[in-house]
């Protein structure tokens, strides 16, 4: 390595030392050897590796001294040649070591990067809905990301570069004082002249790189936000576009100040360390020059120092920064395990049962039910807070019960957060109930396995998610292994086949972020294609046609009418006129149910079904569309 490299490395590990560093235990180690033990052969000889390294390191300084005593000497150019060609020898070796221990470093490095992504991965995969409505996106990506490499660089950089400079300086330090102690002690008196103004430009650049990231996150969240079609629209409606152009380029002025200062900071840096290893090489030339022409010292020891010296900052420098790089990666784990620690609050039996076949009933036995709190289901780090919100346990479901007979339509109304919603997600076991139980065919559904409950239950839901892919993608996800024809069934059941004939890409066009390529009415309209695809046993529509125009309503309520026929549903509704031929209508108010009956019974019970009922259709011109059936 050489001295300005170093000297970039001993600059970037003082800047990672200026960074917050976590106490740690002897779990967290234990942990990480649950992780690493799959790797341990290929681990035994990266570490064998990197001692072969750090011993052809100091061998070849001690070869090229001999070179130049032979040559002093008058020695047979045999010889000469025979320590050139072990030198030359000595190189390929090291090269080909060098590239089989990166290799092993890059296999186990990556492979610890695959395990931990894929443990988290599939961990968050099992929290609770409540998880990802507190959790901030970019904050548990960040942990499959940055998180994830950070850790891995314990195994493939910390540790290589601990075992082989550790070797390397005691190879270098026994043959440099058995040469020269007093050469050798000199350039040990300097090494403060090097590491010294490491730690000190490391603080102020890391000071200038946490400045230029906070510009740099606030220039990317204005960006975020006013490059979004609905920001971009609310901009031009309500923004002031001059204003919003002046506050981002003064952002964007200082991060370019502060990309000069950081760039002037750096040459400064490398030059001082570079200039500092310039000098301790005139010592050892000129102190070494002395005893050599004082006949204390060969010509050829003189050159050996100077190579040898070469070789001892840089294992120097890495090793006084080696505690920083394992604290860094410490910490990295311990925010990996941070987001494992946090416990699903539905989790499946190990004995989980299948779903009775035939006709699906849906029942809830008193059920009570409270949102859980912050500190149950997610972490300061992940919501960017200070401390947890400390609010939750407000139960908001109390003593619910009623029952959907297998083929029945029970649909439910009520005022905005009167609990519908919470209810229909008890079905899917999106949360578990607190108290009561909620059974489907007679079965409680935290006896059931998640893979049954997904066979049997197919949800429709506000906002009718898309994901960024294509339209044949987003359908599949309710059945792998549905044809093209079931497909293009599905979605003219869904009165949405002819807008997807006429896209560029027919089942190909990719449905952007969100889907929002499409209209509101159209992605439900999509959503509920994918639902009529499934065809599952229990239907639960949660808004499902609250997006939609008359035309579009009316038409998706016949589809939803083949849909539901001879299947038990669950319907959420806001427009009572999409329920007045339900089975039974429950009516919700404060997390109770207050009413029900059919449509006709509520209405001559003169409650709130009648007043709600009445609200809506005040207005002479409303439409009615055909009820579901």
């Amino acid at each position: 390595m050489s001295m300005e490299t170093t000297a970039w490395s001993a600059m970037y590990n003082a800047m990672f030392a200026q960074q917050d560093r976590r106490p740690f235990s002897r779990e967290t180690l234990r942990r990480i050897w649950t992780f690493a033990r799959p790797h341990r052969r290929q681990l035994g000889w990266f570490l064998v590796l990197s001692v072969l390294l750090a011993g052809l390191t100091v061998a070849t300084p001690i070869l090229s001294g001999r070179v130049v005593d032979a040559i002093v000497n008058g020695a047979s150019a045999r010889l000469v040649l025979g320590l050139a060609a072990l030198i030359a020898l000595i190189a390929v070796a090291e090269a080909g070591f060098g590239l089989a221990n990166r290799w092993l470093s890059a296999r186990i490095g990556e492979g610890l990067i695959l395990d931990l992504r894929t443990a988290v991965y599939d961990h968050v995969q099992r929290m609770p809905v409540a998880f990802f409505t507190r959790t901030r996106t970019g904050a548990l990506v960040s942990r499959l990301n940055n998180d994830v490499i950070g850790a891995q660089r314990a195994f493939s950089d910390v540790l290589s570069s601990v075992v082989k400079n550790a070797v390397t300086l005691v190879l270098t330090l026994t043959v440099m004082l058995s040469i020269s102690w007093q050469v050798t002690v000199l350039t040990l008196v300097m090494l403060p002249l090097f590491l010294l103004p490491a730690r000190r430009m490391g603080t102020r650049l890391a000071r200038l790189e946490r400045e230029g990231a906070n510009h740099d996150a606030v220039m990317s969240t204005q960006m975020t936000e006013r490059f979004s079609s609905s920001g971009a629209t609310l901009v031009k409606l309500f923004g002031r576009p001059s204003e919003e152009s002046a506050e981002f380029a003064t952002r964007a002025r200082r991060v370019r100040d502060i990309g000069v200062r950081t760039a002037m900071v750096q040459e400064v840096f490398v030059i001082s360390l570079t200039l500092v290893s310039a000098l301790a090489l005139a010592l050892v030339y000129g102190v070494g020059g002395f005893y050599a022409l004082a006949g204390r010292l060969d010509a050829g020891s003189v050159v050996s120092l100077a190579l040898l010296l070469t070789r001892l900052y840089a294992p120097l420098t890495e090793l006084a920064s080696a505690r920083v790089g394992v604290m860094s990666a410490l910490v990295s784990f311990g925010r990996v395990f941070e987001v494992l620690d946090l416990a699903p609050l539905v989790a499946e039996k190990p004995d989980a049962r299948r779903v009775p076949e035939g006709p699906v009933s849906v029942e809830f036995d008193r059920v009570s039910f409270s949102y859980p709190s912050a500190s149950e289901v997610s972490l300061a780090s992940l919501e960017e807070v200070a401390t947890l919100d400390t609010r939750g346990g407000e139960e908001v479901l109390h003593d619910v019960s009623f029952t959907a007979q297998p083929g029945q339509t029970v649909a439910l109304v009520g005022s905005s957060g009167a609990g519908k919603s919470t209810l229909a997600q008890l079905v899917p076991r999106l949360y578990d109930a607190d108290t009561g139980a909620v059974r489907l065919a007679g079965v409680d559904v935290r006896d059931l396995s998640a893979a049954s409950l997904r066979q049997v239950l197919g949800m429709v839901t506000q906002d009718g998610h898309l994901f960024h892919d294509t339209v044949r993608a987003n359908l599949l996800l309710a059945r792998p292994e549905a044809t093209d024809e079931e497909l293009w069934d599905a979605m003219r059941r869904a009165r949405i086949d002819e807008l997807v004939a006429d896209l560029p890409d027919g089942l190909d066009t990719i449905v952007g972020e969100r889907g929002y390529r499409f209209s509101g009415g159209e992605r439900q309209r999509l959503t509920i294609a994918r639902l009529l695809l499934a065809s599952p046993r229990l239907v639960v529509l949660d808004e499902a046609t609250a997006h939609l125009d008359s035309a579009s309503e009316a038409a998706v309520q016949e589809a939803l009418a083949e849909a539901l026929a001879g299947r038990t549903a669950l319907v959420i509704a806001h427009r009572l006129s999409t329920i007045q031929s339900a089975d039974l209508i429950l009516v919700m108010e404060q997390g109770e149910i207050v009413e029900r009956g059919t449509h006709t019974e509520l209405l001559a019970a003169g409650g709130r079904y009648q007043e709600l009922y009445r609200t809506q259709f005040a207005a002479p011109d409303t439409a009615e569309p055909e009820p579901v059936r």
